[in-house]
């Protein structure tokens, strides 16, 4: 087991890095990769220097994304996260409820479906699964036991559950005071709502999201859209992970953890940026513009001879540069049009102008004239392009690693970059219970007592 060490280093000019005279090294970018299988994903990087959490304990009581999605963060950056999951019964398959949430399922060495949803190995690599039952009482005082041996719990059960377990903040912080235990529920821990469960597609319409998103009423396929991906549980995990290295900080500062209550609904109100700004400046709701901007114009998708293309113009000098490459050199002198705040005022006159313009060149000879013009622009990929695209793949975004099931698995990486610290990809998501007798040993149980409460069922079986 590593040492376990504060988080926060002091402020003193940092000497432990690789660099010359005792400065921090700069990790240099991935050279071109030319002549590589562009369809073939980049090794895991080598753990060249320790993780920025290493000595950092996160016990992982969360399921399904938003906690999941703190905590693999956590555990890139270098803490031991250990995951606490269900054990099987004949009442329930155990494990994270996304382990099931398929298909896609991870393929064995013979191209046969396992058990592993890609959603479950999508945000829980670097962890370690220990199977333990909330439900039993023995199971509850384990956890306790490995809570006042950790540095931050993350747990995103329904408001009062954990209280029902004797695993709740008040009981965990006052066993090991210097805890860190972050909530996750779908409308906090205060308010009428509170003991609603929280789903992230009924909060993208709650939180106002879906009023914003797809194309407006009464055109071809208007009316309110999700969001593609579950972002209010995606930015939800983001912000518990910034609140927890908070409070990690605050803790090594003053000795004392702290209790973090966070809500989809918040984040998802939060995460409507300007959006939200311009509603309280105005109190007008903005309106769904599909794939245009609210507040930019022409900064949206246009169809072209081949396909469609993104063009996000962003200031006036990028409206002439525009026109001056399509040929209309008149709508950048036109009044109407001009600045960008007369182009927002007059957009169904402008965008229809545009719109046959557009259509006359093809997708390759509009991106390479624009691109040549400095006007911001862009093709619109599916996945299969985006893991094939040169910048990505220089950036490492893909990643493979051994597994036991798969023989390599492929997994996206994550997009932090730190010079000193780097990330790195040490586990495979493991699979349900595979680490529960390594865990247990480091915290003091030794096999008679697992044997003993694997009996009893509060563990699940060996693996």
């Amino acid at each position: 087991m590593r040492p376990r060490t504060p988080i926060a280093a002091s402020l003193e000019t940092c000497s432990r890095g690789t660099g010359a005279a005792g400065h921090c090294a700069i990790i240099p970018a991935r050279a071109d990769n030319a002549g590589v299988d562009a369809h073939a994903p980049l090794p895991a990087p080598d753990r060249a220097a320790p993780g920025a959490l290493d000595g950092v304990r996160v016990l992982d009581l969360s399921r399904v994304l938003a906690g999941p999605w703190c905590t693999q963060t956590l555990a890139d950056l270098g803490a031991d996260v250990i995951k606490i999951e269900r054990p099987p019964s004949r009442r329930h398959p155990g494990g994270d409820d996304t382990r099931g949430w398929g298909p896609p399922f991870l393929k064995d060495r013979l191209g046969r479906d396992t058990a592993e949803a890609a959603y479950f190995v999508g945000a829980n690599r670097n962890k370690r699964s220990v199977a333990i039952d909330l439900a039993h009482a023995e199971g509850q005082a384990l956890v306790r036991r490995l809570a006042a041996s950790c540095d931050v719990l993350v747990e995103n059960f329904k408001v009062g559950d954990m209280a029902r377990y004797g695993l709740d903040a008040a009981t965990l912080t006052a066993l090991q005071p210097r805890l860190v235990y972050a909530s996750i529920t779908g409308f906090g821990q205060t308010g009428p709502y509170r003991k609603r469960a929280g789903y992230d597609y009924a909060i993208q319409g709650l939180g106002g999201l879906m009023s914003v998103t797809g194309e407006r009423d009464g055109l071809p396929g208007g009316g309110p859209q999700k969001v593609g991906v579950a972002v209010a549980d995606l930015f939800t995990g983001m912000y518990a992970t910034v609140a927890i290295l908070a409070a990690l900080r605050h803790r090594d500062a003053s000795g004392c953890g702290q209790v973090i209550d966070l809500a989809l609904l918040d984040a998802q109100v939060a995460m409507l940026a300007n959006l939200g700004a311009s509603y309280l400046a105005t109190h007008e709701p903005p309106r769904r513009l599909g794939n245009a901007h609210q507040n930019i114009v022409p900064y949206q998708v246009f169809e072209v001879a081949d396909g469609h293309l993104i063009l996000a113009v962003g200031n006036d000098g990028q409206f002439d540069k525009f026109c001056a490459v399509a040929g209309c050199p008149q709508l950048a002198a036109d009044a109407r049009f001009a600045r960008n705040a007369d182009r927002v005022r007059h957009r169904e006159a402008l965008v229809p102008l545009l719109v046959p313009i557009l259509r006359a060149r093809t997708r390759a000879d509009w991106l390479a004239a624009l691109e040549a013009a400095k006007v911001p622009c862009g093709p619109i990929n599916d996945l299969g392009e985006v893991f094939a695209d040169p910048q990505v793949r220089a950036r490492g975004m893909a990643v493979a690693l051994p597994h036991p099931l798969a023989g390599t698995i492929e997994l996206v990486a994550s997009p932090i970059r730190m010079s000193a610290t780097p990330l790195s990809v040490r586990r495979a998501p493991p699979l349900l219970g595979e680490h529960t007798d390594e865990v247990l040993a480091e915290f003091g149980i030794d096999g008679a007592e697992r044997a003993r409460l694997r009996a009893g069922g509060a563990i699940g079986a060996a693996r």
